[in-house]
């Protein structure tokens, strides 16, 4: 794990509260959910871990990087999302959890100073360093998965130096500012085979020197930022008015959060990587230039404000302006009185299971981009050239279908006229 802050330590404390059967993991699809399989009427629902083979709770075992030193304990009591009677009964696991030094440049994440860092004279020098960091953890484990729960870098856009995984390689000894932590972290893992999942907006492997080097070595790759709150209500609400030809002349959407994630947010060059994540959601789903009259002059505005009272009790508020019959105006609003760690740990840990599963499944590994895992990201990654699709339901058919399909299942349509013949 990359930054073992809030949403790590809700992450490894649940996991760990799980595996002694003190709490039950809600939220989680790889745990609870269910998958149907053939007809309707042949009652053939199993839950999706027991269809797919993928890794049990029980063997999963954690390490990462920080910028500070604290423990996985102390940590999570400085996160303040998981309360203390939650935390002692499993304080001596978090506390042998310990991160290593991470690499760290305060130019790509202005509102944080890290303590807990690595030197290097060049940034090839610190991809080495993290090389040598998972190759010591891949000897004592048989498989390994990298996920990116840190904090949200500075707008970047793609350069010269990320065209190609040669011009990327001399940009890391050149030391290019257009590389970012988060692109030396994705490096060192594809390079090592290991399959790498971005929670954070960052421009990380969204680029075509990563997709090469996971086709080459066989990593998988996903989308970027972790769909957990407004946006996961959006990806709802955005396809309903869609299917009923509603019209939507405006969505104004604002934020309130006081987690690390909000302060670092604070700062104007993180909030635009973020907000850049957010806005591209409805015109996805609503498709404007399909339906010119309904969604082209809409006005969607994000905002995103740190209030440190509310810790990781994120508010996500909406006022939706829609319009329906005769062009007459109706309004929606939503208020969702949020966790943000809660709603993304969950998340978090079905994208480790299910990477680790597309790196033994023949029909996946080389694929390099998991489009089937955008129902977990705000930005799904997609090959180039090809839109995403961001509608919640379309998302959920498409990962459910893989699944069938790698385990030589009937694709499920939804068709239904043979229960009619």
């Amino acid at each position: 794990m990359v930054g073992m802050g809030a949403v790590a330590t809700t992450l490894i404390a649940g996991v760990e509260a799980v595996r002694k059967g003190l709490a039950k993991p809600i939220g989680s699809l790889t745990q609870m959910g269910t998958i149907r399989l053939g007809k309707r009427t042949d009652n053939r629902t199993p839950l999706v871990k027991d269809f797919v083979p993928l890794a049990s709770l029980d063997d999963i075992v954690f390490t990462g990087w920080e910028i500070f030193p604290e423990d996985m304990y102390e940590a999570a009591k400085h996160a303040r999302v998981l309360d203390n009677d939650h935390l002692k009964t499993i304080k001596p696991f978090l506390e042998e959890i310990k991160p290593m030094p991470a690499v760290f440049d305060q130019h790509y994440v202005k509102r944080l100073n890290g303590t807990h860092i690595k030197k290097g004279k060049s940034k090839c020098d610190l991809a080495q360093q993290l090389i040598a960091d998972i190759q010591n953890f891949k000897s004592k484990v048989e498989r390994v998965v990298m996920i990116w729960t840190g904090s949200t870098e500075i707008f970047l856009e793609p350069s010269a130096v990320h065209q190609s995984l040669a011009a990327f390689e001399k940009g890391l000894v050149d030391n290019d500012p257009s590389i970012a932590p988060s692109q030396i972290y994705a490096y060192a893992a594809l390079k090592e085979g290991i399959p790498f999942a971005n929670g954070a907006p960052n421009l990380t492997v969204d680029l075509p020197s990563m997709i090469e080097l996971s086709k080459l070595t066989g990593a998988p790759i996903c989308g970027k930022d972790f769909k957990t709150g407004q946006t996961f209500i959006k990806t709802v609400l955005a396809p309903a008015f869609k299917s009923r030809m509603l019209g939507v002349a405006g969505w104004y959407s604002t934020n309130i959060l006081g987690n690390r994630d909000g302060e670092v947010l604070d700062d104007p060059e993180s909030f635009k990587t973020k907000e850049e994540s957010k806005l591209g959601v409805l015109d996805f789903i609503l498709q404007p230039e399909l339906y010119p009259e309904l969604y082209k002059d809409i006005y969607h505005k994000v905002r995103i404000n740190y209030y440190p009272p509310r810790g990781d009790n994120k508010e996500g508020w909406d006022n939706i302006d829609i319009f329906g019959w005769l062009g007459y105006p109706m309004q929606i609003k939503v208020d969702f009185l949020c966790r943000d760690s809660i709603l993304a740990a969950p998340l978090a840990l079905d994208l480790v299971l299910f990477l680790d599963l597309a790196q033994r499944a023949s029909e996946l590994k080389h694929l390099g981009i998991q489009e089937w895992l955008s129902f977990y990201f705000k930005s799904p990654q997609t090959a180039p050239g090809l839109y995403p699709e961001h509608d919640l339901f379309i998302q959920s058919m498409k990962l459910k279908n893989t699944l069938r399909h790698i385990q030589g299942e009937a694709l499920i349509t939804h068709l239904g006229l043979e229960y009619y013949d």
